[in-house]
């Protein structure tokens, strides 16, 4: 009987210390859930506010990059702006540069008209008397050949450049003629046209036409298929005249054929 209450009595006792300890799980786990409730509410807190940062941060790059794009359309218009008033005015500067060349040309061939004209009158005749000049001067002829050359007519072109030639060969138009000679060639005979850019290159080496001619010449040997001597006429412009447009396009062509 004794027996059978002790045993009775520590079941009791078992069965409380068992609910006891279910209690003090049950009660850890709603802390340990808890704890972690708040550390997921703390950690997502900090991620939105480094979501917003972020957002923010994209916003303020996004403002910044609309500026600049703003202030590079402006700049571009300013640019595009400045560039045709530019242009405009390098047209003005053309147009007078052609115009005052031009009334210069006919001047000096008035002059020479005139002293041609003085020249062939006979003793005692007045310079203003009306005589005819013996013949056209070396500024019309080669207004003639340029203005032949223009129209169409290089063979007419070739005739007056060659009377300015065979009739005034220490003027100063000499080099333009035998520039001008190679043009009217160039089309249609590359040997005769070569041969008179030689001329501007080897007699006139100090005119303006004397860059121009070497690169002609480059550029007929490169047609022609010789390429060791298309290369030579470059080197020559870029050796030569330096600073000039053509020597930039003979460097361009050298660039070119070395690559």
């Amino acid at each position: 009987m004794r027996l059978l209450f002790a045993l009775a009595a520590t079941a009791t006792l078992t069965g409380c210390a068992l609910k006891s300890d279910v209690r003090r799980v049950e009660t850890q786990l709603i802390a340990f859930r808890r704890e972690a409730a708040r550390a997921d509410s703390a950690r997502a807190a900090v991620l939105r506010r480094l979501l917003d940062e972020i957002a923010a941060t994209q916003q303020l790059i996004a403002d910044s990059l609309a500026a600049q794009q703003r202030r590079l359309a402006l700049f571009e218009g300013q640019l595009r702006s400045d560039f045709t008033d530019v242009q405009r005015q390098l047209v003005q500067i053309q147009e007078l540069t052609g115009q005052s060349q031009q009334r210069l040309s006919e001047l000096r061939g008035q002059l020479e008209s005139r002293a041609r004209g003085v020249a062939a009158a006979p003793p005692g005749t007045p310079a203003d008397s009306g005589a005819r000049p013996a013949g056209p001067g070396p500024e019309q002829l080669y207004d003639l050949a340029l203005r032949q050359l223009r129209s169409g007519s290089p063979q007419t072109a070739r005739l007056a450049l060659q009377k300015l030639l065979l009739d005034f060969p220490q003027h100063d138009r000499v080099a333009d003629a035998w520039f001008q000679m190679g043009e009217t060639w160039a089309a249609t005979d590359g040997d005769s046209a070569a041969a008179a850019y030689e001329q501007v290159a080897k007699e006139h080496p100090a005119s303006p036409r004397a860059p121009t001619a070497l690169y002609k010449l480059g550029l007929l040997a490169e047609a022609r298929g010789d390429t060791r001597g298309a290369r030579v006429y470059y080197q020559r412009v870029v050796a030569g005249y330096p600073r000039t447009e053509e020597a930039q396009l003979a460097r361009t062509r050298l660039e070119a054929r070395e690559q």
